[in-house]
C-alpha cells in the first residue's frame, strides 16, 4: 500500500516512479498517511460523501488494512 501511496503521489507530482522508490517519494508517502490519519474521522466521514480522488481511496483503503490488522490482534488477545 504504501509503495502505491507513494506512486500515485509521484504521478499526481509529473515524476512517475520508474524502478525503485526514492527516499523523497518514500517520505512524501508517509506524510500523506499521517495526514490522513490525523486528518480525524469528522473529516475521513465528510469525504464518504463526496467524490475522493485515486490517492484519497489508497489511503482510505491503507487505513482500512490498518484497522483489520488492529481487530485481529484485539481478537487474539481475547
Amino acid at each position: 500500500m504504501r509503495r502505491r501511496i507513494a506512486e500515485r503521489i509521484a504521478e499526481e507530482n509529473g515524476t512517475p516512479v520508474r524502478g525503485e522508490l526514492s527516499h523523497e517519494q518514500v517520505a512524501a508517502a508517509d506524510d500523506a498517511i499521517e495526514m490522513w490519519q490525523s486528518a480525524g474521522e469528522e473529516e475521513q466521514d465528510l469525504n464518504a460523501f463526496r467524490m475522493i480522488g485515486p490517492l484519497q481511496e489508497l489511503l482510505a483503503e491503507h487505513r482500512a488494512v490498518l484497522d483489520r490488522i488492529d481487530d485481529i490482534q484485539d481478537r487474539r488477545l481475547s
